[in-house]
């Protein structure tokens, strides 16, 4: 259906999108996640060519829609688009506004038209707004206009660029409800949504987008319950993480406590469990493996998990292997013991590390 090879697409300041190779297949659909700035609109606004790509090329039914000579007006007739801000035309009707791309563009006779617009308008459960005008509405029915609108074309691709961002949380649910329902028809649709349980409960496939393309694509149980890779592991587990390296013995102790300080602050972590992360920070770091590597390459990660109101510290070092559990500090073993509910070391192969010791700190 879709097929894109070495999308790049790139602004003065900013490249969102740096090499995306993809297949789409008819049938799909796909959500697309990920942080804020990742490119996960301007992939949509690419695939419709509201965005001209930098590079690369698009496929849409065997046609290269990024070909100079591409009619592309033509191809977009196929391929409905809903934006999270609605678009609908303030001086016409509801009924209007799904009319008038039937009528201008596939020469539909007017009432053809007409009756396509209510028979939509009764499947999004809006038909008794017909003869309202967009500012009578709430932003739920707005949206559920515009999809309606989308669905007027007959399109066989459906791009959804975050549709419920705009809304009140109250109104989320019935905008979700119906693209549910249109999930169920068959036709291929792409998602850009922020509700990941939406996400899971609407899609065959997944995108998470980072590092300028998608970072993994899989099935929602692989993406939510197994991710393959870091980043989209520590995204689908709202983890908000600190990474500190320590490469000298002289290091700045006090630096780094502000560093964990600032971020405990920025990610609203409570005061206990800060003062936990900090202590097991020092224990660790300072004053077990400080005093035995003479040449220390150490990276320490902080994850914290909202949901769960806890943290696991992993610590990466250097040197032959080395469980400074077995260190025979006791005084230092026996604080860290009383301040975590979980300690583990393993011998790595990762670089310039070869040791890890973690340790996972909650919120009692």
């Amino acid at each position: 259906m879709i097929k894109i090879e070495h999308l790049k697409k790139e602004y003065p300041n900013v490249t969102p999108l740096q090499d995306v190779s993809v297949e789409i297949h008819d049938g799909d659909v796909i959500s697309v996640i990920g942080p804020s700035g990742t490119g996960k609109s301007t992939l949509l606004r690419c695939i419709n060519q509201l965005e001209k790509p930098t590079s690369g090329k698009i496929w849409v039914d065997g046609l290269e829609i990024t070909d100079p000579k591409c009619d592309i007006n033509k191809v977009r007739r196929k391929m409905g688009m809903v934006f999270q801000s609605f678009n609908l035309f303030g001086h016409k009707t509801v009924i209007e506004n799904i009319m008038l791309a039937p009528m201008d563009l596939l020469k539909k006779p007017k009432q053809e038209a007409y009756d396509t617009g209510m028979r939509l308008l009764r499947t999004v459960g809006l038909a008794e707004k017909a003869l309202n005008y967009p500012d009578e509405l709430s932003g739920g029915q707005k949206q559920r206009i515009a999809i309606a609108r989308a669905l007027a074309m007959d399109p066989d691709v459906i791009l959804l660029d975050e549709p419920t961002s705009a809304l009140d949380p109250t109104m989320v649910g019935e905008v979700q409800a119906v693209i549910r329902d249109l999930a169920k028809t068959g036709k291929t649709m792409m998602i850009v949504t922020h509700e990941m349980s939406f996400a899971r409960a609407i899609s065959n496939r997944v995108f998470y987008m980072d590092e300028g393309g998608i970072y993994e694509d899989g099935a929602p149980e692989q993406v939510f319950d197994h991710p393959l890779r870091e980043k989209t592991r520590r995204f689908v587990r709202r983890l908000k993480v600190l990474e500190l390296t320590v490469e000298s013995r002289d290091y700045d102790f006090l630096g780094m406590a502000g560093k964990i300080a600032q971020y405990c602050s920025k990610s609203q972590i409570p005061p206990k469990l800060e003062s936990r992360i900090q202590l097991a920070f020092e224990e660790i770091v300072q004053t077990l493996l400080m005093p035995v590597l003479t040449h220390p390459r150490v990276k320490a990660v902080v994850e914290y998990s909202e949901a769960e109101e806890s943290a696991c510290l992993t610590v990466r070092y250097n040197g032959p292997p080395l469980n400074i559990a077995g260190l025979g500090d006791e005084l230092s073993l026996s604080v860290l013991k009383g301040i975590v509910s979980g300690m583990a070391y393993e011998a790595i192969d990762d670089g310039e590390y070869t040791n890890q010791f973690a340790v996972r700190i909650e919120q009692k």
